[in-house]
């Protein structure tokens, strides 16, 4: 199966440690990096998608795959 998320964040060092740490667990980015600015800070948002064994199911912990 293939797995999706979406993380977002403030635009700083602690946004890029969680995509380093999902691309560490083998996660793969997906597409261009998203920047918009909600009238306070920069949001950053990043898609990854990661190939798993088995079959989807809601019950899927999708942060720690």
């Amino acid at each position: 199966m293939k797995l999706y998320r979406y993380l977002t964040g403030p635009d700083d060092v602690e946004f890029c440690k969680r995509v380093s740490s999902a691309l560490n667990k083998g996660w793969e980015l997906y597409g261009s990096p998203t920047l918009s600015f909600n009238g306070k800070s920069v949001i950053a948002g990043q898609a990854i998608v990661k190939e798993a064994e088995g079959e989807f199911s809601d019950d899927i912990d999708l942060p720690n795959m």
